[in-house]
Formats: C-alpha cells, structure tokens, sequence
C-alpha cells in the first residue's frame, strides 16, 4: 500500500529543477470513479525521488489518480501519480501540480528519465566545449564516469 506523504514528509525530498514535457490524463476523481482520457500537454518544474512538480492550465483536484507519459527520444515513458497539491501561480497564471509516484516502480522510471535529460544537455555542453558533435554514447560514458555516483547519493 502506498504511503500518501504529508507536506512535512515530502520536504525531506531533494527536489532538482528539471524541465522536460510530459503529458498527462486524469485517469480517476477522488473517489476512484475512473474517468474518460483527456490528455493535456505541460512541462515539469521540478523532480524528487518521491514525485514532481508540473505546470498546467487546468486546477486538478487533490487526491486525483493521473497517468504521465514523458518522452525522451522515440521512447515515451508512463508513469502512474497521485495529486497532493494544486496551487496557482499569480505570475504565470497556471497552476503548479505536485504528484507523488503511484508505486516505487515508477520513481525510478522518472529517475532515469531524469539521467537521460541531464546526459542529453552534458552532450550539448561537450559539444560547445570540444567543438565537435558528441555523440549521445560518447556523453553517456563521460557522464556516468563523472557524475553516477553523486547523482546515485543525491537519491540513496
């Protein structure tokens, strides 16, 4: 059974600003009554281990169970969350949805999303850096070598 985290809990997360699009369905209301799909487009705000931040146009209800599909690539990956909190921004005029993970499975599935993302702009930098096009295998090798296992702590 999964644990539904308190806003005390879920502040012992390290969050990592993080941009990358995701789209998203509500799948069921509070109450579990599954829903029809009404896919909408966003991008995240922030990421932890425990669940992400994201913008939308629409107020989602707390309690909301939401299917995310992030792309990355010709991969899309889906992951289930739950709504703790929806808040609007007086500046952008959105508002920012936080989530916590449905199951562990898919806390890693967004941590690795969230590797390939910041080896995908270590790739970018190299490139600038060295002058060349660095190859997403050469980056990837680089990247691990370099930064796996303070990114491994960040997290464990």
């Amino acid at each position: 059974m999964k644990k539904d985290y308190n806003f005390k809990d879920r502040r012992k997360f390290i969050r990592h600003p993080l941009t990358f699009p995701l789209r998203y369905n509500i799948l069921s209301d509070t109450k579990g009554v599954l829903l029809g799909k009404r896919e909408a487009k966003s991008t995240t705000i922030n990421i932890s281990i425990g669940g992400l931040l994201f913008s939308s146009r629409h107020a989602l209800d707390k309690g909301v169970l939401i299917d995310l599909k992030m792309p990355f690539g010709d991969k899309v990956f889906k992951v289930k969350a739950r709504v703790v909190h929806c808040v609007k921004n007086i500046d952008t005029k959105f508002f920012n949805v936080g989530v916590s993970f449905h199951r562990l499975r898919d806390a890693f599935k967004v941590k690795l999303i969230e590797q390939l993302y910041l080896i995908s702009e270590y790739r970018d930098l190299r490139s600038v850096q060295l002058g060349r096009e660095v190859t997403l295998e050469e980056a990837s090798k680089d990247w691990i070598k370099r930064y796996s296992e303070r990114f491994r702590r960040l997290y464990w």
